[in-house]
């Protein structure tokens, strides 16, 4: 099926429609207890994720759906395929544009990792001050119940980490996982850590008959480069657009 088409209904989206607009296919699939669809829109729990979703071609009542699901003047991060920031309606307002890019793993083989440790909730502390440090993304007080963390230690501290974020699609053959929270202590880095647990987690994803998928910042060449030496290929601009909800009557 051609990437444009569309679907009809977060539920029923094939894997192409959901890596174009994966909110609402993430929470009205296998991710549906983190967050509510309200007809074509999407909003994850904000403990989570600040992700929200649209259809690609959002009508009006899809943005007043979306408005409702985060309450009056509040701010959600729009993500889509695109190339430029989403044509508000009147009353919303862009807090961040903010342009990425999506990279498919399909190639990517993945490769356990000794070292790696699965990170679990007696080790959400160290997680928190981690990504503090680091800043790889969003990283709220439940993020880490998405899915699987991996982490390496260095002396017993945490120094780095990766896991998962959405699952896309069925599980298993026809499905795929966003890898992300990719960080490594500024005091460790060079070491080649982030690519050993991108590659785990990869490993991870592919036995289960998934594809990994990430996102970077379009400006983040380091990254990019990286993701691209593992065997990741860029398969399409994204947006992470910050916007606000109509102020309360």
């Amino acid at each position: 099926m051609p990437d444009h088409a569309t679907a009809s209904g977060p539920g029923s989206a094939t894997l192409p429609e959901v890596l174009l607009n994966p909110v609402p296919g993430a929470l009205g699939g296998r991710l549906r207890r983190f967050g509510t669809v309200r007809g074509g829109a999407a909003r994850f729990d904000p403990a989570v994720s600040p992700f929200g979703g649209l259809p690609l071609d959002p009508s009006g009542a899809d943005w007043a759906d979306l408005a409702a699901l985060c309450g009056p003047g509040q701010e959600v991060v729009v993500v889509r395929a695109g190339d430029g920031p989403p044509a508000l309606p009147a009353g919303w307002a862009l807090s961040v544009a903010f342009p990425g890019v999506q990279m498919d793993g399909a190639a990517v083989p993945g490769e356990p990792d000794g070292e790696a440790v699965e990170l679990g909730p007696g080790d959400r502390a160290e997680m928190a001050a981690l990504t503090a440090r680091t800043r790889p993304g969003p990283w709220l007080a439940r993020t880490a119940e998405l899915g699987t963390y991996l982490g390496i230690r260095d002396g017993g501290r945490l120094v780095a980490m990766a896991g998962e974020r959405m699952r896309l699609g069925p599980a298993g053959p026809g499905g795929a996982t966003e890898i992300s929270a990719v960080c490594t202590d500024p005091e460790h880095r060079g070491r080649g850590l982030a690519r050993r647990l991108v590659d785990a987690v990869a490993a991870g994803i592919v036995a289960r008959g998934e594809r990994p998928v990430l996102h970077a910042s379009a400006s983040n060449e380091g990254a990019i480069r990286l993701y691209r030496a593992m065997g990741f290929e860029v398969a399409r601009p994204m947006r992470f657009d910050l916007v606000r909800t109509p102020p309360a009557l």
